[in-house]
């Protein structure tokens, strides 16, 4: 079996958020829309059946990590790629053909409270996280096992 890999994934808590994940039958959904090439090829190639997520609000005041999820499935075709009336559609993107890629997650816990970024950036440990690079915009990241300890860490603090 392989070893486990750790990963962020963005989402507007306006558009959808962790407490929409919680209130989804069985706290599972779908991870649609994603539009770049990179974020696409880590969740295509790279996510595994219980690979770790820090669920993050982007967008938010302030932007923060949430929780924790699982991955509970493998890649498949977005199917909302090549629907017209979705806001992801895409006309070069058919079943035939796919070009976007979604897995599934499920909701394992909300953090009491969230961890913003300010905090983040004080953690040492965090240092060389992607997510507080100067510029990084990367809607999936990969994380480093001792930046995910480092910050469930922090989340057990906060209980």
């Amino acid at each position: 079996m392989a070893a486990t890999k750790y990963w962020l994934m963005k989402t507007e808590p306006s558009s959808y958020s962790i407490q929409d994940l919680a209130a989804e039958k069985k706290q599972t959904t779908f991870w649609d829309g994603v539009r770049n090439y990179q974020a696409r090829n880590y969740m295509r190639d790279e996510m595994k059946l219980s690979d770790k997520v820090l669920f993050y609000h982007s967008n938010a005041d302030p932007p923060a990590i949430t929780g924790v999820a699982t991955i509970v499935r493998e890649s498949y075709p977005d199917h909302t790629s090549w629907d017209v009336d979705n806001k992801h559609y895409d006309p070069k993107s058919t079943a035939q053909s796919p070009r976007w890629f979604m897995v599934d997650i499920k909701l394992e816990q909300i953090f009491a409270e969230p961890i913003g970024l300010d905090q983040l950036r004080g953690v040492a440990a965090l240092r060389d996280m992607e997510l507080l690079r100067k510029g990084s915009r990367l809607s999936v990241q990969v994380v480093r096992k001792p930046e995910f300890d480092a910050i469930l860490k922090l989340a057990k603090k906060q209980r």
